[in-house]
């Protein structure tokens, strides 16, 4: 069956995080009412995603800039003996805001569902290879920077396992983020003082 332009824009607003079919019509609706500068604005922006957007080669994270390392990886004022596995770029974004912790990222790109326990999404092995790199360099600990729910818990079992001999190897700490964050709690959605607490009462 054809689908027109309305509904075709609505099914792809629904396939967003979070976004119900009813939620994606809103949008919709908006964008109709929207003037034709704001929608051409928009689907420029989203055009240009392509083009100006890479992905560090180090963390992983989504960054304007050129091809290579994004601006947090190239900074030779970060702290080389730390090094946070996170969730997703909306976490790495959230501790950089804290501005607390000056150390480097990995972006893991998920978290392992607990209905299917596998981690195939999870950057696992570029993880091992990144760990790997950053001990020449002076890595001493490993910071899991990850959800305080169930399916973070687990993969921060997981991510710890698949560490464990690179870890004794050489001598790194493996750590977690201290409860000063609420159980169910997303990192993106916590306040610098919360992430403050998580990582000084890190354990």
């Amino acid at each position: 069956m054809h689908m027109d332009a309305l509904d075709k824009l609505a099914t792809l607003f629904a396939r967003f995080p979070g976004i119900g079919p009813r939620q994606a019509h809103r949008f919709v609706q908006f964008l109709l009412r929207s003037s034709p500068s704001m929608r051409r604005e928009l689907a420029d922006s989203i055009r240009a995603l392509g083009a100006t957007v890479n992905q560090c080669d180090a963390c992983m994270r989504y960054h304007a800039g050129a091809k290579g390392l994004c601006a947090l990886c190239a900074d030779p004022a970060r702290d080389a003996s730390m090094l946070a596995v996170v969730s997703s770029d909306a976490d790495l974004a959230a501790l950089e805001r804290s501005g607390t912790y000056r150390g480097h990222y990995f972006v893991l790109g998920g978290t392992i569902s607990l209905a299917s326990e596998k981690a195939k999404a999870l950057r696992e092995r570029e993880l091992l290879s990144r760990a790997q790199e950053r001990a020449s360099a002076g890595l001493r600990e490993v910071i899991l920077a990850l959800p305080a729910n169930p399916e973070g818990d687990y993969t921060a079992i997981h991510v710890r396992d698949a560490l464990a001999a690179l870890a004794a190897r050489h001598g790194w700490k493996i750590t977690m983020l201290g409860r000063g964050l609420s159980t169910g709690s997303e990192l993106e959605y916590a306040d610098a003082e919360t992430l403050k607490s998580a990582l000084e009462n890190r354990r």
